[in-house]
């Protein structure tokens, strides 16, 4: 599918998806919890749905509720109902997925690299033989670290060279002591999930020598915490040691909202001018993503978080607005943490006066795309003077005004490479452009925040294949 976008202000007041990060782990710990959860307001995106895949063939029970509910962000269906609660009813240690070695189950994780790197720890747990699939993409993004992690605990394993999809885990986890280099968090972040479910007396060591994305780990560890599980680790995160023995209680309450997605229209309106104004968003909340905010201050824009009065919270709900009205100006940003905010924060540079350097993202090449490299070729295509560098991006912006000859996108054509961040970058970037932008394989944008096009008033249209001529 193609989008086109025509160069417009962006502004409003919107309600802002739950955060595909705590979507996932919330359905994970959900699946493996004894008893029955209730995650009211999750996310309903194509990972997620490929989340809930992998957790009914693991064997959990997933009902899905839908409502009008006006405070849900989700996209609604064709009877103008959304998704707003999923109850699930988790393994029980009874359950063949723990207890019998014959049994063989396949997983679909679709474009989710998060499911997919998760739940294959979860898989390490059960006797059972797991095969794990996905998507083109899915099957270049490689497990090799946390597969030999998973292989030094005990499971057997087996996949495609690299380390890529098709994979199969087996378990029993027997524990011991692995080192894990961490080019992505999500490998951490599945041994955290899935080791204090190992069998009682098991012991799991984790040496990390090197980790990227922080603070993807921190929000892992706040669900060990809220449910007291056990775990050492040192400051910075070098080191873990994990008891087996324990369990996963239900999860209940609300999803957070998604700044990962939120980027993109805190961007929108920093390039056309806004003001956007973004509701479901919580500034304590420990997503690393929350960091384009400062990024957005230091780049010109006006940022003004607000709590206001809300009937069903005493305590008030957040508002998050962004806007500006002089010009955008270039830095140096460190995106070790926040590797998922390089494609849109590329292309707000681009309406910057002076250089933007990105930097210390070298791990943002082994995502749904080698997106440094994405970046460079759609934006110098665009006409942006860009260099691309081994771990980031410098970008020499012109400023520009909005929908000028001048402005720093030509406008025209690009190719989103089904890549939902890169998709949503460009789109952002055909706000400010000198004229109409069109890209390719847009509907990748669905991947996690369904809608969004729409709210840029963009006009899909679908691929059509030419009938050959018939003489």
């Amino acid at each position: 599918m193609r989008a086109l976008i025509t160069p417009h202000r962006f502004s409003g007041t919107f309600r802002i998806p739950a955060s595909k990060s705590h979507t996932i782990r919330k359905l994970l710990t959900a699946a493996l919890a004894e008893g029955t959860s209730v995650i009211d307001y999750p996310l309903d995106s194509l990972d997620a749905r490929s989340c809930v895949s992998v957790c009914r063939a693991l064997g959990a029970d997933i009902t899905e509720h839908r409502s009008a509910d006006p405070a849900c962000a989700n996209s609604a269906d064709e009877k103008g109902e959304k998704l707003v609660r999923w109850t699930v009813r988790g393994l029980s240690r009874s359950s063949p997925f723990f207890r019998d070695s014959s049994r063989g189950v396949t997983c679909d994780a679709g474009n989710s690299g998060t499911t997919l790197f998760l739940a294959l720890a979860v898989a390490a747990l059960g006797k059972g033989r797991v095969e794990f699939d996905g998507d083109e993409q899915i099957r270049r993004r490689s497990a090799g670290p946390l597969l030999d992690a998973l292989a030094g605990l005990g499971a057997a394993v087996k996949s495609a060279p690299g380390g890529c999809a098709p994979i199969t885990v087996q378990g029993p986890w027997k524990g011991g002591r692995v080192s894990l280099r961490c080019p992505t968090s999500q490998y951490l972040s599945a041994l955290l999930l899935a080791s204090p479910l190992a069998p009682a007396g098991t012991v799991t060591e984790i040496d990390v020598p090197v980790l990227n994305e922080r603070p993807y780990v921190e929000m892992t560890l706040s669900y060990l915490d809220a449910q007291g599980i056990p775990y050492e680790t040192n400051r910075d995160f070098s080191y873990f040691r994990i008891p087996g023995g324990g369990a996963w209680k239900p999860v209940t309450g609300k999803t957070p909202g998604d700044f990962s997605s939120a980027a993109f229209p805190l961007c929108a309106g920093a390039v056309s001018g806004g003001p956007v104004t973004l509701l479901g968003l919580d500034p304590d909340d420990t997503q690393g993503d929350k960091a384009v905010c400062g990024i957005l201050e230091k780049m010109g824009a006006k940022v003004r978080w607000e709590k206001t009065p809300d009937a069903g919270n005493p305590a008030g709900s957040w508002n998050l607005t962004v806007s500006r009205s002089g010009p955008l100006k270039g830095g140096e940003f460190d995106l070790n943490n926040t590797p998922d905010l390089l494609p849109v924060i590329a292309v707000t540079a681009c309406f910057a006066e002076g250089d933007t350097a990105l930097v210390n993202a070298a791990h943002v090449r082994i995502k749904e795309t080698d997106r440094i490299a994405v970046m460079a070729a759609e934006l110098a295509g665009l006409g942006v003077k860009i260099e691309e560098k081994p771990d980031g991006l410098v970008i020499h912006g012109k400023g520009g005004a909005l929908n000028s000859p001048n402005a720093p996108l030509s406008g025209g054509k690009a190719d989103g490479h089904g890549d939902h961040r890169v998709v949503m970058a460009l789109a952002v970037g055909a706000l400010g452009a000198a004229g109409p932008l069109e890209i390719d394989k847009a509907e990748s944008a669905a991947v996690t925040y369904p809608g969004f096009l729409e709210l840029l008033q963009a006009t899909q249209k679908k691929h059509v294949r030419k009938q050959p001529d018939v003489f």
